[in-house]
């Protein structure tokens, strides 16, 4: 049927070869691979890193920012019990 663009010559297809021929429909071959591959369903990613225990007395009524400027810690949970 000829249906290409309006460039004349390769009609906007670039040179000769597979890509050039009607019905090129190459599929990329991770997604292939990729989709072979079992889904573990209902998996979550849990951080690898402990939340920080502290007692009450040892909090004395600081905000949760101060607590980390004190310790140094970088992100994480903090459970005080």
């Amino acid at each position: 049927m000829g249906r290409g663009g309006k460039h004349a010559k390769t009609s906007g297809r670039g040179g000769k070869g597979q890509t050039a021929r009607a019905g090129n429909k190459r599929r990329p071959e991770l997604r292939d691979i990729i989709k072979k591959l079992p889904k573990n369903r209902g998996y979550q990613f849990h951080s690898v890193r402990q939340p920080v225990v502290l007692s009450k007395e040892k909090s004395n009524g600081e905000t949760f920012s101060q607590i980390r400027k004190r310790l140094g810690i970088k992100g994480g949970k903090i459970k005080i019990k």
